[in-house]
C-alpha cells in the first residue's frame, strides 16, 4: 500500500477505485483508515483511506507537541496533495483537522463531508478522560493495547447489548505504536481545530455536516454553530443514534450523490 511523507512524519494510505473526484477520508481520534471503509464501496470515484499520525500503521513524531490540529491538518494536505483529492470527509478528528486546514485555506477542496464534528475554538471539555485512556496506553505493545481497551468494563457492558462492537473495536484499535497513539491523543485533548470561528465565513466550499443528539463527545449543537457559519453549509441532524442507524441506507445514498456532485 502507499504511503506519504510528510515533513515529520510517514502516512500509512489505502486506495480504493479509481476516476474521479478523488476523495480523502480523514478518521477520528483512537480510530484509523478502517473506520470508514465498509461506506468507500458506496462512493464514486477514487478514495484514498489513511492513518493520521500516531494512528494506525502511520509513524508517531516523538515531539509531544507534534500532535497540533494544524498538525493533523498537514497530514490531510499532504494526502490530498499525493493523490490529487477535491473532495474532503472526516469524522470527529478528521472533521476537525480538515476544518482546520480550510481555515487557512478556504477554497482547499470542492466539497466536504463533517462527521460528528467534536470541537469549535474552545478547549475540549472531556479532555481530562483522555488524558486517562492516553496514560493507559503508554508502555504497552500493539497487542496489550488491544486487550486493555476490550477488556475495559464499560465497553464489555456494551458488547453484551451491541456484541457487534466487540468486533469494531478490534478493527478501530490496531495501532503499531501505543505510545505514539498516547501522544496524539494528549495533543489534539489539549488543542482546537478552529483558530476562530469567524474564520468559517470565508469557507464557502458545499459542506455536509451530520450530527446525533445526546452525543457528549460530539454535541449536536456544535452542528447548528457550524451550519450557521459556514454560507454553504447543510445540516443533517439525527435525533438520537438509532433514529441514525434507521436512516443510514439514505444518508450514505444523500452523502455518496454529493460527492459525486450531483447532490
Amino acid at each position: 500500500m502507499p504511503e506519504v511523507r510528510s515533513d515529520d512524519a510517514t502516512l500509512y494510505c489505502e486506495v480504493e477505485g479509481e476516476g474521479l473526484p478523488v476523495t480523502v477520508l480523514a478518521h477520528g481520534l483512537t480510530n484509523n483508515r478502517n473506520e470508514l471503509a465498509a461506506f468507500t464501496p458506496l462512493v464514486p470515484g477514487t478514495k484514498v483511506r489513511f492513518d493520521f499520525r500516531g494512528h494506525g500503521r502511520s509513524s508517531a513524531p516523538a515531539d509531544p507537541k507534534a500532535f497540533r490540529f494544524e498538525d493533523f491538518a498537514r497530514d490531510v494536505d499532504a494526502v490530498s496533495n499525493a493523490f490529487g483529492a477535491s473532495v474532503a470527509v472526516g469524522t470527529s478528528l478528521g472533521a476537525g483537522a480538515i476544518g482546520n486546514l480550510v481555515c487557512r485555506v478556504p477554497d482547499r477542496f470542492e466539497r466536504m463531508v463533517w462527521l460528528l464534528p467534536a470541537g469549535l475554538d474552545l478547549p475540549f471539555g472531556l479532555a481530562a478522560r483522555y488524558h486517562l485512556l492516553a496514560e493507559d496506553l503508554e508502555g504497552k505493545t500493539p497487542e496489550e493495547a488491544l486487550e486493555a481497551v476490550v477488556n475495559d468494563p464499560a465497553r464489555v457492558a456494551e458488547y453484551l447489548d451491541t456484541p457487534w462492537r466487540l468486533e469494531v473495536d478490534k478493527l478501530m484499535w490496531q495501532h503499531q505504536d501505543p505510545d505514539g497513539l498516547a501522544r496524539a491523543i494528549h495533543g489534539a485533548v489539549e488543542d482546537w481545530p478552529i483558530p476562530d470561528r469567524e474564520m468559517l465565513r470565508e469557507v464557502r466550499v458545499p459542506t455536509v455536516i451530520v450530527t446525533i443528539g445526546g452525543d457528549e463527545i460530539h454535541p449536536a449543537e456544535l452542528g447548528r454553530i457550524l451550519a450557521d457559519l459556514m454560507p454553504n453549509a447543510e445540516l443533517i441532524a439525527f435525533e438520537n443514534q438509532q433514529e441514525l442507524f434507521g436512516q443510514i441506507p439514505q444518508l450514505v445514498a444523500r452523502i455518496s450523490a454529493f460527492i459525486a456532485g450531483s447532490g
